[in-house]
């Protein structure tokens, strides 16, 4: 092969490298979304007590946005593990690192920094225009 010609893929011992950085960021992420979950279990649990009518409707409502914006927190972990779990069947079918817009293999820099990414700079660049 050519030097200066073009690779298309990334070899084994690259995957493997991309691959470990996944499970790092899957693992962290799914330990995440259960701490998540379980604070969201406690506060249910919680909040039984009777205090003070206007305290209990304020706290009430810190607690509801509280809640919500756990939730919402939750899904962009869920979100984000589908993604990292969608990366690994790239790496196993190959298609991992390559730009799903130019067909260029994406840069190491950039699949290290967004192991789950599909899009090149440039790419992503052409798509926010």
């Amino acid at each position: 092969m050519n030097t200066n010609e073009e690779r298309q893929r990334y070899s084994k011992e690259e995957l493997a490298e991309f691959e470990n950085i996944i499970l790092e960021k899957l693992n962290n992420a799914r330990k995440e979304v259960t701490f998540i979950k379980e604070t969201l279990s406690r506060r249910n649990d919680s909040g039984t007590e009777n205090t003070a009518s206007t305290a209990k409707v304020l706290e009430d409502g810190a607690d509801t946005a509280e809640k919500e914006s756990l939730n919402q927190l939750a899904s962009r972990q869920m979100k984000f593990i589908q993604q990292l779990e969608n990366a690994l069947i790239r790496i196993k079918n190959g298609t991992y690192g390559v730009c799903i817009v130019t067909g260029k293999l994406i840069p190491k820099e950039r699949l290290r920094a967004v192991p789950h990414t599909q899009h090149s700079i440039e790419a992503k660049l052409q798509r926010n225009d």
